[in-house]
């Protein structure tokens, strides 16, 4: 008689959807077409930098359903890879006993994801959600928070698009500072050069300049299937700028992650280090930021929810929306800009937002509403945030914000045009101010969950108090900023 076949840890668990599963025979088919000889699992973690392993093509296939093993103690770290959490005493810190001693959680592909690289030989790549080794969801799951902000958001009738506009700065490696004497932890910043002076702002002669090398980004962006609408040369030196058609809450934020990622790893390839560190702690250098444009749509009528019928230019769903997301500023700016140096933009008079305000197309405030009565693409921009941030929490963060906007049918005022003049709730200073108002904010603790909450407010007030602790703070960026980000993000 013949022996059953042990279910696999995804089968026992009930991990994947129908389209997953069926997803992954597509995965599996195309290991083989393609001849990959590897491929890589990765899951972001809380501040969205990718973590994983590569596994040979053999057993990459068995580890769809078995599975890939992490430790947990990747869970605990600040953006220095220190731990912050006591893992190896009960509970790990958490009173939690799979967060206890550095055990293992389990990454579980989400076939959906996979790609060829176009950049790395024979090379596939996938991203993966967490699970303790008992099948329950790990509850600090960045991706799977956004799935539970997404699902909440589709119960009351709508889904979330988002466009991205990300600035960067791209830099030539002079010195990549490898001597064992620069291997401090965090290690000494590469040095570099620029790749063009700046201060053109969208000239075709500075653009020229740097296709070069913006060609081998844009390349291998589209190879790999990332929904790429535009570059473009930005402002200051060495400084650019990528936008992506819309899509789905999820889908974006996975592309930013991909793309972060994939950008800086082509780059390094060919000798260039791309920075998503908002303001770079070189001379001259401006402050980047990353623009978030959103709307909803209804899911009955699969029609923009922010369009009006009337003289206004955002629907009253929109606006109340809107009026949410003024009202949580503060305490979402330790989602959008979760790094010290992402404090260093927010200055008057500099197309940065310093205050919680809204007008219609001004790029000085907040929230820049764009569109006209009845335009099918109306829409709100949040220029708040900042590169590095990590696009899960971020976009949940919206949603939360915006869904209590229109439970509580909050207004967002008047239009602010002059926007370094209106009186506004000012943004934080700083990230131990943002955390502060964070903890506060019970529409924040009600979505994410109170553990989430604490738990990175925790991780981040201990990356804030080592920057108190050993760096002056100051409007500039500072060498220990340059160390903890610039090649980090």
């Amino acid at each position: 008689m013949a022996t059953r076949k042990a279910a696999s840890f995804v089968e026992r668990h009930g991990l994947w959807s129908a389209v997953q599963a069926k997803a992954a025979d597509a995965l599996v088919k195309a290991i083989r077409k393609n001849k990959l000889e590897v491929v890589r699992f990765s899951f972001a973690d809380q501040h969205g930098v990718l973590r994983g392993k590569t596994l040979l093509a053999g057993d990459a296939i068995a580890a769809l359903r078995s599975g890939v093993s992490m430790t947990t103690t990747l869970l605990v770290k600040d953006t220095a890879h220190k731990s912050v959490f006591p893992v190896f005493t009960a509970g790990g810190g958490f009173g939690m006993p799979e967060m206890e001693g550095g055990a293992d959680f389990v990454m579980v592909a989400d076939p959906a994801t996979f790609r060829v690289l176009p950049w790395a030989d024979k090379t596939g790549w996938v991203l993966c959600d967490i699970y303790f080794s008992n099948g329950k969801p790990v509850p600090f799951s960045t991706r799977a928070l956004l799935r539970e902000a997404c699902a909440r958001l589709g119960q009351a009738g709508y889904d979330f698009l988002a466009g991205l506009e990300v600035e960067f700065h791209l830099f030539k490696i002079e010195n990549p500072r490898l001597a064992p004497a620069d291997a401090t932890w965090p290690p000494v910043a590469p040095e570099v050069s620029l790749i063009s002076q700046g201060y053109q702002y969208l000239t075709e002669t500075r653009f020229d300049l740097i296709d070069p090398v913006l060609e081998i980004l844009r390349k291998g962006i589209v190879a790999l299937g990332l929904p790429l609408r535009s570059l473009e040369v930005e402002l200051g030196p060495s400084q650019c700028e990528f936008t992506f058609r819309p899509e789905g809450a999820l889908d974006a934020a996975d592309t930013m992650i991909l793309f972060r990622a994939a950008v800086k790893q082509i780059a390094r390839r060919h000798g260039y280090l791309a920075s998503f560190m908002c303001r770079p702690a070189l001379p001259n250098v401006m402050s980047s930021g990353w623009h978030l444009h959103q709307s909803l749509i209804a899911r009955k009528t699969k029609q923009n929810a922010f369009v009006s019928t009337g003289k206004d230019v955002l629907s009253p769903l929109g606006q109340s929306y809107l009026g949410g997301l003024l009202a949580h500023a503060r305490a979402a700016a330790a989602f959008t800009t979760p790094t010290v140096n992402g404090y260093k933009r927010y200055r008057p008079y500099s197309l940065a937002p310093d205050r919680a305000i809204w007008a219609r197309d001004n790029r000085g405030v907040m929230m820049r509403m764009m569109g006209q009565p009845g335009d099918s693409a109306t829409h709100l921009e949040n220029r708040v945030g900042e590169p590095a941030a990590n696009p899960y929490l971020y976009i949940a963060s919206q949603i939360y914000s915006g869904m209590d906007g229109i439970a509580r049918r909050l207004d967002p005022g008047p239009s602010a045009d002059t926007p370094y003049e209106a009186k506004a709730e000012m943004l934080p200073k700083n990230l131990s101010e943002a955390l502060e108002a964070l903890r506060a904010d019970e529409c924040f603790r009600a979505g994410f969950g109170k553990g989430f909450i604490d738990y990175y407010a925790r991780i981040k007030e201990a990356e804030a108090a080592r920057f108190r602790k050993e760096a002056p703070d100051q409007p500039e960026a500072t060498d220990w900023e340059q160390r903890e980000y610039f090649d980090l993000f």
